[in-house]
């Protein structure tokens, strides 16, 4: 029971040292330690009481219980503390002295003018509360007493002889720090210290001294402050009011601040700024907090990279968990988290953009979409698969078409990541939707791209099921940009069939594409043709090569992209729709081109001949009916890697080249997720009559030659058109009364004998109001007051 009592408290503390990391603060040696339970960093300021004088032990206890005291966010953070009969221990947030950190920023460069006047603005407001509010002096001010948290910001602590301005009214008084430390002497100020000037004019000159040891490094001599050495020019006016000969014209140091902070002061600039609106954004304005986050994004780039870790992101990550910041906090976000290490990311950042996900918000799902690329790298496949992709493929049926532009871009990134679910049976329907029936052009044609980047993920199978009947279908769209990706994309993935396709599929698709009516869409045909046909003749040629040629068609998936030499395009070389659809801005707009070297034109990614990028009259005279809609296509790049810019008008919902919509969806028409390009099954993928481009999808492509003797049950109630009478000379007795032109041709008999009824019955009708017209005219106009005789 009595070793109980007897314990040595030190064992029992909250608090872990860690060997090796001590530095001499004064009378401390400053220590980096850790929480035991939660291993949370923190500093640990310690005293030896045997290694001190009795002077020193009377301000190490001083400094404990000012620690306890005074709280102010610009004071070094009291957190535990310990005394016992041999040591003093002090606990304080994480913090470093300000010369170890300019030693350190120095040897990275030197620490900048922004950091250095958001620190000095901090320590002066620091002193300015101890001098103006407490009536404290601190007695020991300078580089000493400045410590540097995480964050980079300036904490004021070397509290130890702190004592009031009319002297201690218990009558005990501390050494001056010239009588503890010789070397201090340097750092009084000329006067005596009973001059008639304020209180706070020592305070005031030791600020001066901090100033020049900022950024000079350590002060040799007092006579060093006449140098003004690398002193900022904004800072020299009021740097010279600190270190004056006369006591009484020294600025208070609230007043110094307030010089300091007018425009074109040291201490008024864009980062200063932000952090006085950090410190109060919790009573700011919604309107002013969407500003200000606006203007961040601009500004972080010149930034210290420890602010913005360890001040700008928790505040970024509370304004979206409990603000209404939205959609505005994620650009300044993820600039942020560029600092930050894999590990930080994925503690920090993850969870925020999972959560993002599940917004309606729209703005907020374009924004993740268009920077997806940023943190695409930090998710992990099961939460891809479970908690964000469920969320991304609403994208795909969504009104706005910037954001099914986007959905369909962002799965270039996120495909790697799918499971074979999502990968080869949802996306793959959402994408077979998008092709047949998206109105916008661009889109399909986006799709069409994306589709040959993430082909070697595909399995096999869904390979073999999808590419060639996707990219026949390309080569009909209406829009040439989506033509000529369905020629890029059986160009881009000719790894992936079989010499028999080639043949028997490709090669009579592409023929046909042959007479486009637009030259850069002829252009790839041919090119595409020639490497097909290269291909046949070097199997003809040479039939053991035939394995080797087709060793790709039944490979499995695969961890990179598309290895064929003609994949130089891609989904992010197309202009997008999102800032044009966004902004809504009337006029025309010319596309950008990226990527691709139009000079070359031997190569596959090359442009094709200048003289016929632009259109030329009537070219789109095949598909483009309504006149009014011509020349809204500003143009259209014929590279065979990237193709187009499209320019919506104000107010206009849909493209120019609209597509007709099938009158029932995918469900009710046979396709399932599995098979949403199969061409195996009667009807599947043809379009209507009347729509131009689309008709006669797939059907001439099947190579299967039992399919072509076999006989398919028709539905109940479809007939064959041969079993309809087509002679109007047979529809006499005995005609079927269920064929269906002469069902049409009864109807037209009922309509025009009721057209006729409806004429003859007008007649008699204006016939009737002539002969009463006549009667009343023949017995003249009656007087008034005449009684009408019978």
């Amino acid at each position: 029971m009595w070793s109980f009592f007897a314990r040595d408290p030190v064992k029992d503390f909250a608090y872990e040292i860690i060997p090796d990391t001590q530095e001499k603060s004064g009378i401390w040696s400053l220590h980096r330690g850790k929480r035991k339970t939660s291993g949370e960093p923190v500093s640990v300021f310690v005293y030896e009481v045997a290694q001190g004088t009795e002077q020193q032990t009377q301000l190490a206890k001083a400094a404990f219980k000012r620690m306890k005291t005074l709280r102010h966010p610009n004071i070094l953070a009291y957190v535990d503390g310990l005394e016992t009969e041999k040591s003093l221990y002090l606990v304080t947030e994480q913090v470093t002295p300000l010369a170890v950190h300019l030693k350190t920023q120095a040897e990275k460069g030197g620490a900048g003018e922004l950091e250095i006047s958001w620190g000095l603005h901090q320590i002066v407001k620091a002193l300015s509360f101890l001098v103006n509010d407490c009536h404290l002096l601190h007695n020991n001010f300078g580089v000493w007493a400045v410590f540097v948290d995480r964050a980079g910001e300036w904490k004021l602590g070397g509290l130890d002889h702190v004592a009031p301005e009319q002297g201690d009214p218990s009558g005990v008084s501390l050494p001056a720090p010239k009588a503890v430390y010789p070397d201090m002497e340097k750092y009084e100020p000329p006067e005596m210290s009973n001059s008639s000037g304020e209180k706070w004019a020592g305070e005031v000159w030791r600020l001066g001294c901090l100033i020049w040891e900022v950024f000079n490094g350590p002060l040799p001599r007092t006579s060093s402050l006449r140098s003004l050495g690398k002193v900022p020019k904004a800072l020299v006016p009021h740097y010279c009011e600190l270190v004056g000969a006369n006591p009484r014209a020294r600025p208070n140091p609230a007043r110094f601040l307030q010089n300091c902070r007018a425009p074109g002061g040291f201490l008024s600039n864009s980062f200063v700024e932000s952090n006085l609106f950090l410190e109060e954004i919790q009573i700011k304005e919604p309107a002013e907090k969407q500003q200000f986050f606006q203007d961040l994004s601009e500004n972080l780039d010149s930034f210290p990279e420890d602010f913005c870790k360890h001040k700008v992101l928790p505040q970024l990550l509370t304004a979206f968990e409990f603000g209404n910041a939205g959609a505005v906090v994620l650009t300044p976000l993820f600039k942020v988290g560029k600092f930050l290490s894999a590990d930080e990311y994925q503690q920090k950042i993850i969870p925020v953009i999972v959560k993002m996900f599940s917004s309606t918000d729209r703005a907020m799902r374009i924004r993740l979409l268009q920077q997806m690329e940023q943190f695409i790298q930090y998710l992990n496949e099961a939460a891809v698969n479970s908690q964000i992709f469920p969320h991304v493929v609403h994208g795909f049926t969504d009104t706005n078409p910037a954001i099914r532009e986007q959905t369909v871009k962002s799965m270039l990134l996120l495909a790697p990541k799918l499971n074979e679910t999502n990968l080869n049976q949802e996306l793959m329907r959402h994408f077979a939707r998008l092709q047949a029936r998206d109105e916008q052009g661009p889109i399909r044609c986006n799709t069409t791209v994306c589709l040959g980047k993430i082909a070697s993920y595909l399995n096999a199978g869904t390979r073999q099921r999808v590419l060639i009947s996707a990219f026949s279908r390309a080569t009909k769209d209406p829009f040439p940009a989506s033509r000529s990706a369905g020629v890029l994309g059986f160009a881009a993935t000719h790894n992936y069939y079989s010499i028999t396709e080639i043949a028997a599929r490709i090669l009579p698709t592409l023929c046909a594409i042959t007479v486009d009516p637009d030259k850069s869409v002829r252009d790839q045909a041919f090119k595409a043709i020639k490497s097909f046909l290269s291909k046949l003749e070097t199997v003809s040629e040479d039939p053991a090569k035939l394995a080797d040629i087709e060793k790709d068609v039944a490979s499995c998936a695969q961890a990179g992209g598309p290895s064929s030499s003609w994949a130089g395009w891609a989904v992010t070389g197309m202009s997008s729709l999102t800032s044009k659809l966004i902004r809504n801005t009337p006029g025309t707009e010319g596309g950008t081109l990226e990527g691709g070297d139009p000079t070359n034109s031997n190569s596959p990614t090359g442009a094709a001949d200048s003289a016929h990028a632009a259109h030329a009259p009537g070219r789109f005279n095949r598909f483009n009916r309504n006149p009014r809609e011509k020349g809204v296509f500003t143009w259209m790049c014929p590279d065979i890697g990237f193709f187009f810019s499209l320019f919506f008008r104000a107010g206009r919902s849909s493209s120019s080249m609209t597509v007709k919509k099938q009158s029932s969806d995918w469900s009710s028409s046979g396709w399932d997720a599995d098979d949403s390009w199969s061409n195996e099954k009667e009807g599947q993928g043809q379009s209507s009559a009347g729509e131009e481009g689309w008709g006669n999808d797939w059907g001439e492509e099947e190579t299967d030659p039992t399919l072509a003797t076999k006989t398919l049950p028709l539905p109940e109630g479809v007939r064959l058109a041969s079993e309809y009478n087509w002679d109007s000379s047979n529809t006499a007795k005995g005609a079927s009364q269920n064929d269906l032109f002469a069902s049409v041709s009864q109807r037209n008999t009922a309509n025009t004998t009721a057209e006729m009824s409806k004429k003859k019955r007008e007649e008699r009708r204006k016939e009737l109001e002539a002969k009463r017209a006549e009667r009343k005219a023949a017995k003249g106009p009656l007087k008034l007051g005449a009684r009408k005789l019978d």
